[in-house]
């Protein structure tokens, strides 16, 4: 669709379009060859340009990333945001309320297939990690609970996007919150378990006015019994499932042993490797192939590190300078655009915008100690995110009542 659609210009996510091309700038930057003399002077090349002399022979040139074939395959990942902004760029073509049911069923979808792991029947599916762990169609828990986690905004949104649509959508999204709560404590995804909490509140700030707007016919006490009664509700359920022992999100975080986490073990031996790569970076993607050679034998176990775990300062070991630089911008570009739209302000103006925020947010403190933002799943979450953000009116596709 984005390659044979219509000759339109971009309308909308200039800026994350922008962000994209750098990406892919910066990833084909790293793929381009470069003389021996020139590469061996490279921050960590020495012990590569050290093997060559003693093979003998001519060194070849080679990219700036010590594992090309990996930096490659980031490279060609980059394709999904790409083409998730070009099919979003005209709202004519694909409006907010086309995407917003699209991400709604897209949660519910992920969530029923998490929600039928925990219900005991195996899922025994390639992209699943092994059909034992409450992850849905993700490998990793910790992905499959932020999902449920931007659903905990998503879905009260989508209830109150479009009055006339309210009068069943409330009772589907009262039903929805506490199996998506559910979701997430099942899934044992302990920084899952935060960021849902932190969506909850931004729910809550979000539907506040336009519940009060839906109720306004009713007695004053109608809205606290609502609210209260949906708040004993998620308690209850949190009570239920820890005693029957399905929260298992809250078990490891009771059970959680600083010395047995690996994301803490090895985190100085990361620290190490930046510095020793910056400021040009290893290569994007090559983390795994550069950990094994830097990993000291007191991380050594039968599994394996396969990222840094802290993808803030992956993205620095992989990037160098350049990745910092465009990393910086791209926070400053969000820090700057949330206080626009979280300023106080007619809400019907902001609501996606503020949806795309904080939906940003959540990902990036996931990404402290994960990695999600590398999943195709969320990289299209992300991007739609943003634009939302970049925006601020709805431009009359649909109207948040309030």
């Amino acid at each position: 669709m984005a390659l044979l659609g219509s000759r339109r210009p971009v309308l909308r996510g200039k800026v994350v379009l922008g962000f994209v091309l750098a990406s892919i700038l910066l990833a084909a930057l790293q793929l381009v060859p470069l003389p021996p003399a020139w590469w061996a002077g490279l921050p960590g090349r020495s012990a590569y340009a050290v093997a060559d002399v003693i093979a003998g022979g001519a060194p070849p040139w080679r990219p700036m990333a010590i594992v090309p074939s990996l930096t490659r395959n980031a490279l060609n990942s980059l394709v999904v945001p790409l083409a998730t902004v070009l099919l979003i760029a005209d709202p004519r073509r694909v409006n907010d309320r086309l995407i917003l049911r699209l991400l709604v069923c897209l949660v519910v979808a992920t969530m029923g297939l998490g929600l039928l792991q925990f219900a005991g029947i195996p899922l025994y599916v390639p992209i699943i990690n092994g059909g034992d762990e409450i992850s849905g169609n993700f490998a990793n828990k910790n992905h499959y609970a932020l999902v449920m986690a931007f659903g905990l905004m998503l879905v009260p949104v989508w209830a109150f996007y479009e009055q006339r649509a309210m009068n069943w959508r409330v009772p589907v999204t009262l039903a929805l919150i506490p199996l998506l709560v559910l979701a997430i404590l099942a899934s044992g995804s302990r920084a899952g378990m935060a960021v849902g909490i932190i969506a909850l509140a931004v729910a809550g700030v979000l539907v506040r006015r336009p519940l009060r707007y839906a109720l306004r016919r009713y007695p004053r006490w109608v809205l606290p019994s609502v609210v209260g009664g949906m708040i004993v509700t998620l308690v209850s359920l949190f009570a239920v499932s820890f005693v029957a022992g399905r929260a298992v999100s809250v078990d490891r975080a009771l059970a959680l042993d600083p010395s047995q986490d690996m994301r803490r073990s090895g985190l100085p031996t990361v620290w190490a490797m930046v510095g020793e790569y910056f400021p040009i970076g290893a290569g994007l993607g090559s983390f795994d192939t550069i950990f094994r050679q830097h990993e000291p034998i007191s991380l050594l176990k039968l599994t394996y590190f396969n990222r840094a775990h802290d993808d803030f300062l992956e993205i620095v070991l992989d990037a160098g300078l350049l990745g910092l630089v465009l990393m910086m911008a791209v926070l400053g570009w969000w820090a700057a655009m949330s206080w626009r739209v979280w300023r106080p302000r007619k809400i019907s103006d902001t609501v996606l915008p503020r949806v795309g925020s904080a939906m940003l947010l959540l990902t990036m403190l996931a990404s402290i100690v994960d990695y999600p933002a590398r999943t195709p799943m969320i990289m299209f979450l992300v991007v739609i995110a943003a634009v939302w953000l970049g925006e601020h009116s709805e431009q009359g596709e649909g109207s948040f009542t309030g």
